[in-house]
């Protein structure tokens, strides 16, 4: 909301606007409270609030639990009463206990005090049944505890401004209220995040934000799938979080609506324990290749160096459980070094990649050929065996701006940037600069690429080469351990570009690769482009294989010296090879990828789960 002035967008605002390229439309904020924006509040379960301590730092806290605990008592003043957590609960805290919260008078005969020309506080209004939020900025005017055992504070907030926000991005949970019962988890002198707390945030699908330009404030929530705000760092040299804007290009309400790099307060609850841990700090908006360093696949991005903080146990007011996650709700981000360093720099704009050929195997599975191109020959960028490129294809499929679109909510987080294993060993094909991904048809990318007509000219961005070295297999009789690949689908495709040279040094391999019928020509294409392959393999065959085609493919692929089950892999297949010294590799989908390292418990096992 634009700094608690009438109209127009604050200066913050306009640079983020132009920073993401957004469309011009008119500040949708209303002044005061509106009735329709009043009636829901009303109805919400939860009120996070944002307040500065007497050192002018942002806290965020959350009150509430059940519905009707805040509703409009006058015109444009909003009554709060709730449970509280009065020892360290942050907000609380500057509400009543800062040395800048001066009084006109001694609490009245009810208890209530009445702050010297209000202070400064934001409020976001969340129904997480409904995912219904209003935002909220205005003055405290008065309040103070209510007598009794249940820890209440009630308090009367002069709304300046109010806007109603869209539902994306909110998990829905069902809600009890409880009666707090805080209890203080020691702090580290240095600062460093208790292992509590990390696991706290590892789990967190949500947290609550405030932020400042010291003359203004704005809360709002941001919200993903589990593990969406990652650690960047905790250690004595600091604490840094980082997380991801989804809305990306699309950003017209986020932390720019108050100054670019703003004061920041968090706190991320614990639905499941009511723990809040209370964050407070600087925050820096990474944009572009700057987002992308930290956050692969990233367009924006926030990161926050904390300066204070405290992990509470039993600090809120309410239980949650959890109920239907967001469609718009995109996979989690890693950090850059949580995955293999990219081996090119994604702020390369001279890198492109040439759509050659196309050649389909199956319905669903094609080869694809590029043409590696850069206006530096000596810049060109190198890969190992088993390595993955991604590449953008945002040019070739965006549609612009889009604030909502419940039909196809993923569009709106989808930034066209793809990762595909390099299905090629280097240097394989007629020219150095040539490489191969051989890809299933899922989604629009591989779509578009299905359909593209070669003869056009196709070139896609580069942003970078990388790949985990654990994955890499051994090619040398020197090596410890032999060699089992187990692969699911187009889960081969890290071996194809590696098997030549391990069956050429004469390195020991067994393949147990899954396939439904229809993809039996993978396998076909694959040992007659890699001789010697088929001994070692054995083919699971999954699905209809009562066709007569199907049956001539299998004994095609029995010709070439495979072995083809007719049947789903199972435990009875890994007999031979457990507890012999072997190593496995892991490359299936997510389903089969938990059975196998089920079975695999105590072997030693590296796996590919293609979530980059």
């Amino acid at each position: 909301m634009p700094s608690l002035i009438s109209g127009g967008w604050h200066r913050g605002e306009r640079a983020m606007h132009r920073e993401a390229r957004n469309p011009h439309f008119e500040n949708p904020t209303s002044d005061g409270l509106p009735m329709p924006y009043a009636v829901r509040v009303m109805h919400s379960q939860l009120l996070a609030l944002g307040t500065l301590d007497d050192q002018g730092r942002p806290w965020t806290t959350i009150w509430g639990g059940e519905r009707g605990f805040a509703r409009p008592v006058a015109e444009g003043v909003l009554g709060i009463r709730s449970a509280v957590d009065k020892e360290y609960d942050p907000v609380y805290g500057a509400f009543w206990k800062s040395p800048d919260s001066k009084v006109s008078s001694e609490p009245d005969e009810e208890g209530i005090i009445r702050p010297e020309g209000g202070k400064m506080m934001s409020a976001l209004s969340i129904d997480l049944e409904t995912r219904d939020r209003v935002k909220l900025a205005g003055r405290l005017i008065a309040g103070g505890d209510m007598p009794g055992p249940d820890s209440e504070v009630q308090l009367a907030m002069a709304i300046m401004e109010s806007l109603g926000n869209c539902p994306k991005y909110i998990n829905k949970k069902a809600l009890e209220p409880i009666v707090p019962r805080p209890e203080l988890i020691p702090t580290d002198p240095d600062g460093i995040l208790p292992p509590e707390a990390i696991a706290l945030i590892e789990k967190a699908d949500m947290f609550f934000l405030s932020s400042t330009n010291g003359d203004s404030m704005d809360t709002n929530h941001r919200g993903g799938p589990r593990g969406f705000i990652r650690v960047l760092r905790n250690d004595e040299g600091g604490v840094e979080l980082v997380y991801p804007e989804y809305s990306g290009n699309r950003l017209y309400q986020s932390l720019g609506n108050l100054k670019v790099n703003p004061l920041i307060g968090l706190v991320i609850p614990d639905y499941d324990t009511s723990d809040a841990l209370y964050l407070t700090g600087d925050s820096t908006i990474l944009l572009g290749k700057e987002a992308a360093a930290l956050l692969p696949r990233s367009n924006m991005a926030v990161k926050i160096t904390v300066s204070a903080s405290h992990l509470v146990k039993a600090s809120l007011p309410f239980r949650g459980t959890p109920n239907e996650p967001s469609p718009y709700n995109p996979p989690v981000r890693y950090l850059l070094s949580e995955r293999a360093p990219a081996l090119a720099s994604t702020d390369r704009p001279d890198i492109s990649a040439t759509l050659v050929s196309r050649e389909v195997l199956t319905p669903t599975i094609a080869v694809f050929t590029f043409k590696l191109e850069t206006t530096n020959p000596r810049d060109m960028p190198q890969w190992q065996p088993g390595h993955h490129i991604t590449m953008g294809f945002e040019t070739e499929l965006s549609n612009g701006y889009a604030h909502m679109n419940d039909r196809d909510p993923q569009s709106l987080n989808d930034d066209y940037v793809r990762t595909f294993t390099v299905s090629s060993p280097p240097n394989s094909l007629s020219s150095k600069d040539l490489f191969q991904i051989t890809a299933r048809l899922h989604g629009p990318v591989t779509k578009f690429l299905w359909r593209h007509n070669p003869v056009s000219p196709l070139d896609i961005s580069v942003m970078g080469f990388g790949g985990k070295d654990a994955f890499h297999l051994p090619t040398s009789t020197s090596a410890a351990k032999e060699s089992v690949f187990v692969a699911g689908g187009v889960g081969i495709t890290p071996l194809l570009a590696q098997a030549k040279a391990v069956l050429d040094a004469s390195v020991p391999l067994t393949l147990l690769w899954t396939l439904r019928g229809e993809d039996l020509p993978l396998a076909i294409h694959t040992f007659d482009k890699i001789p010697g392959l088929a001994e070692r393999s054995t083919i699971f065959a999954t699905g209809s294989l009562a066709s007569g085609e199907i049956k001539k493919l299998i004994e095609k692929i029995s010709e070439r010296g495979a072995t083809v089950e007719e049947r789903r892999i199972n435990t009875r297949d890994f007999e031979g090879v457990m507890g012999s010294g072997k190593k496995f590799y892991l490359c299936t989908g997510a389903s089969l990828l938990a059975t196998l390292r089920g079975w695999l418990e105590s072997e030693d096992v590296v796996w590919e789960d293609f979530g980059y």
